[in-house]
């Protein structure tokens, strides 16, 4: 007889950590960051989504201050951000808390290019063994977000299979970018099974009040729906050591307040599995999810194959790098995705 290989696990814990950091303070946040991996871990999750550049805050001073009162803010958030290289001083406590748990982390981070000043609003990748897959490079920055961050590019459109989640798919995008469909598409037609949704607390903006949840939460059951994937929101709120530092260094404003954030866990076909949980509360918002639901959704609609529909609605996205970092091989993103297939076939074996 022919040997049975095991049923494919699929099954697991996730979570959104809605959360603050300590705002402006890496080693602080880093500690942080750790601290809620070892909390995702006693519950047994083994996929944590962080917030919208977690690391070293998100940088809420530049909706309230005129830019030329910017300047020094804007060194000190450089100074704050993280270069992202295996096992460095930054990354190597974060890694660890990774392998020792067996949790898979998407991580928002400013990220700094090594030996520069540069930065980017990242997602980083790491999965349950610690290995840093790849990051993910907002493409957009939206607004003033552009005195902060440089663009992306396609080289970093990418979804990593994870090996602590039997070789499903990852996927994961910053605030509006979900608003550009291609960028959706591009995660789609790569065969996306969960989603990284990573937010700031917009709903705590002048203005945004009374429809940024509504924003949010429309944007994630979009993508959970078209995508047909288990979509996992993650938002910061602002909390007094964010307020704190913005008055002590730029001087009184009245354009960002306390809480904010919607935190959710989102169904393919739309229903809340858990949250929305919004507000200065912090919580691992937790759901477990069942990727064998996926087969059901998708006799219904397809978009990586039957709803997609290549010969009407052409589409494609350019994954040539751009910066010299990424034109230099240093993630070595094509190696490490052609690496991220065989951990996915080995995780799919039946």
């Amino acid at each position: 007889m022919l040997p049975t290989m095991a049923a494919k696990q699929t099954k697991f814990k996730v979570a959104a950590a809605h959360a603050a950091p300590v705002f402006m303070d890496k080693a602080a946040t880093i500690e942080k960051v750790v601290r809620l991996i070892e909390q995702a871990a006693a519950d047994d999750i083994k996929l944590l989504v962080f917030p919208e550049t977690f690391i070293p805050g998100y940088p809420y001073f530049i909706e309230c201050y005129p830019p030329l009162s910017q300047v020094s803010a804007l060194a000190s958030y450089a100074a704050q951000s993280i270069v992202v290289t295996p096992h460095n001083a930054d990354m190597a406590p974060i890694q660890s808390a990774c392998q020792r748990t067996g949790t898979a982390i998407s991580l928002g981070v400013s990220e700094r290019i090594d030996g520069g000043h540069t930065l980017f609003n990242t997602q980083v990748t790491i999965d349950s063994d610690g290995t840093i897959l790849g990051i993910h490079r907002k493409l957009q920055p939206t607004y003033v977000e552009r005195m902060v961050w440089a663009q992306g590019n396609g080289s970093t459109l990418l979804v990593w299979p994870l090996r602590g989640l039997a070789g499903y798919n990852l996927g994961g995008l910053a605030c509006w970018e979900h608003a550009m469909n291609g960028a959706r598409q591009a995660l789609i037609v790569q065969n996306q099974h969960i989603h990284a949704g990573a937010w700031p607390a917009l709903s705590t903006m002048a203005g945004f009040e009374p429809v940024a949840d509504a924003q949010v939460e429309a944007l994630m059951k979009a993508h959970a729906l078209t995508a047909q994937v288990f979509v996992v929101a993650a938002s910061n709120y602002v909390d007094e050591t964010c307020l704190s530092w913005m008055r002590e260094n730029l001087g009184e404003q009245g354009f960002v307040k306390a809480g904010g954030g919607w935190s959710a866990v989102v169904h393919p076909f739309c229903a809340v599995m858990a949250g929305p949980h919004t507000g200065a509360e912090e919580r691992l918002v937790q759901a477990e999810v069942d990727f064998a639901d996926l087969a059901g959704v998708k006799v219904w609609i397809d978009a990586a194959g039957h709803y997609q529909r290549p010969e009407v609605l052409k589409f494609g996205f350019d994954r040539e790098p751009l910066w010299a970092d990424e034109v230099a091989g240093k993630f070595q993103l094509e190696e490490r995705h052609m690496l991220g297939g065989e951990r996915k076939q080995e995780g799919n074996a039946e």
